[in-house]
Formats: C-alpha cells, sequence, structure tokens
C-alpha cells in the first residue's frame, strides 16, 4: 500500500516530471525512502541504459554516414569534404567521451555496428540519390583496415579517413 507522500510523488511524476526529480534526490539525500516513489524511479533508472545506447547508436551512424559520404559521395566532395571531415571528427570525440565515460559500452556498439552501419548505407543512398549497391555490404569493406584491427577502432581512429 502507498503511503499518502509516495501517492503525492507519483502524481507529481505525472503532472511536473522535473520537480518529481527535485524532490525524490531531495528525499534520498535525507533519506526519506518512505516517501520515494520506487516504481518510477527504478523506471528511470533503467531508461538511463537504454537512453546511452540509443545515443551512441545514433552517433556511430551519423560517422557512418559522413564516412560513406567522404568516400563514395564524388559528385559533392569537392565542396563538402571539409564539413564531411569535421563532422567526422566531432562524431569520433562524442563517442569516445560517452566510451570513456561508460566503457562496458564499447562491446555493446562492436554488437550493433552492422546494424548501424546497414541504417547508414540507407540513409546515405536516399540523401545522395546514389543507389544503395554503391556502398558496400560490409563496414569492414569501408574500412580498408588490417587484419588486427577491430572494425570499431578503425572507424573511431581520429587520423583515419577513407
Amino acid at each position: 500500500m502507498l503511503t499518502e507522500s509516495q501517492q503525492k510523488q507519483k502524481q507529481l511524476y505525472e503532472t511536473d516530471y522535473h520537480l518529481w526529480v527535485l524532490e525524490t534526490v531531495k528525499q534520498l539525500q535525507n533519506g526519506e525512502f518512505e516517501a520515494i516513489d520506487w516504481e518510477n524511479l527504478i523506471d528511470e533508472v533503467s531508461d538511463l541504459s537504454r537512453r546511452e545506447k540509443r545515443r551512441l547508436e545514433s552517433l556511430l551512424t551519423r560517422l557512418f554516414e559522413h564516412l560513406l559520404k567522404l568516400k563514395y559521395w564524388d559528385a559533392e566532395r569537392q565542396w563538402n569534404q571539409n564539413h564531411w571531415k569535421r563532422e567526422i571528427r566531432n562524431f569520433r570525440k562524442q563517442i569516445k567521451k560517452e566510451l570513456k565515460a561508460s566503457p562496458s559500452l564499447k562491446s555493446y556498439l562492436s554488437e550493433q555496428l552492422g546494424e548501424l552501419y546497414q541504417d547508414a548505407r540507407e540513409l546515405v543512398s536516399d540523401a545522395s540519390g546514389l543507389p544503395i549497391d554503391t556502398f558496400p555490404e560490409e563496414p569492414m569493406l569501408l574500412c580498408d583496415r588490417p587484419k588486427d584491427i577491430a572494425p570499431l577502432d578503425q572507424v573511431l581512429d581520429e587520423n583515419w579517413f577513407p
């Protein structure tokens, strides 16, 4: 059975999320555990990991998009090469910062590499008007990497451009 304080917190969660977060933090700091809306707090903490994963997935997809543009979109390379290289560097830096804060997500990102690369192929094909088969089916073909370097490490290497 929920206490009156927990019921108020649940209502606050539905009506003012930001205030709910502030109140929950204050309750945790003050040791007011009986007043905490545990159900929503557990959901929110669980969701933090999903958000990190989605952010990394988005960043890696965008990185792949720009690597593909740089290597295969010949008609636009002359005008956009510097922009694409800047974006590539930016996405790499953001990914590295995220992985520094949560190193355990590197293996997750490696597992998702193929799917995210396919997403990027489709997006670049749409943006460029080039047929999708213009772009290699496997990200390893994009990288031309030595066999001893993992695909993700090659893609994140700040000194490598296709």
